[in-house]
């Protein structure tokens, strides 16, 4: 009598446990659920950014390359002319864009920027494109002079360049030289910071070789002002492209990482559904074996 009094007395301490176990798996499985649910939406998002990119890569290629024709034409000219400027007024130029989601691309062009402004610290500072502004800011903000944005919606043309170009000119920027930072486009998985140079059109005229162009004044003031958007032209136009095949390999990455992510989830919720399940089961089998 005793005994049978004790496992009355013991069975409802012990069935709250079960449910209090229940309960707490339930609620698991239910943010696991949920989890799952975004995680996946996030994968849809990824793959999609990932396959436009990879329709603006060779868009972005095909420009690059005629870009590449007039700048090369540029530096030949001043490679020809042997110009060169020794001591004179700097002006930096950080070409990237205002878009996220690319991996290093903002972060390349800042850090090159940085060394140059090491070794020339009086130099003045133009950006282009918000996300490197937000960068250099914190390390070189009295350095900057001007900055652009809107910058890399699209294939970049040579009228916005011309029209960045005349900007600088009629802030009352003066400069000798001109360094151009942007990140250089090796293959659709690597890019590296570059720098490509300008002159103005008083040490364009102080190269050891400018007799040999027997150019006019007003001639020259025209190509001077043309090579300083082209080569502006040059470093968008290579940054779009380098920006794109990174931006592509960014989502790319993300997507693999997102479906790993679904895969260990989908087996943490297949092992707490069948503990769930193993538990009723033991629950209905205890419940038999006491009637």
């Amino acid at each position: 009598m005793l005994s049978s009094a004790s496992r009355i007395a013991l069975r409802p301490a012990v069935q709250p446990l079960s449910h209090g176990v229940q309960a707490r798996n339930m609620a698991t499985l239910k943010e696991i659920q949920l989890r799952l649910k975004s995680v996946s939406n996030i994968e849809k998002i990824t793959k999609s950014m990932k396959m436009i990119a990879s329709t603006k890569v060779n868009k972005a290629q095909r420009g690059m390359e005629a870009a590449r024709v007039f700048g090369s034409a540029s530096n030949s000219l001043f490679e020809s002319a042997q110009t060169e400027v020794k001591d004179g007024k700097t002006l930096l130029i950080a070409a990237s864009s205002d878009r996220g989601l690319c991996g290093g691309i903002h972060s390349s062009v800042s850090k090159a920027t940085r060394r140059i402004l090491e070794e020339v610290p009086e130099a003045q500072l133009v950006v282009l494109g918000d996300k490197p502004k937000a960068q250099l800011s914190r390390v070189a903000r009295k350095n900057i002079v001007l900055s652009f944005s809107q910058i890399g919606k699209d294939v970049p043309t040579f009228a916005e360049a011309a029209s960045i170009a005349d900007a600088i000119k009629s802030s009352g920027v003066e400069f000798d030289s001109a360094k151009v930072v942007y990140n250089e486009f090796k293959s659709v998985i690597a890019y590296e910071a570059n720098t490509i140079s300008a002159f103005s059109e008083e040490a364009f005229k102080s190269s050891p070789n400018f007799a040999v162009y027997e150019i006019e004044d007003d001639v020259l003031a025209n190509l001077q002002e043309f090579t300083f958007a082209n080569s502006i032209f040059w470093a968008l136009v290579e940054g779009h492209a380098s920006e794109m095949c990174a931006k592509r390999a960014a989502m790319e990455n993300a997507t693999n990482n997102a479906g790993d992510m679904i895969n260990k989830l989908t087996m943490t919720f297949n092992r707490g559904r069948q503990a769930v399940i193993t538990n009723e089961l033991i629950d209905i089998i205890t419940g038999a074996s006491a009637l």
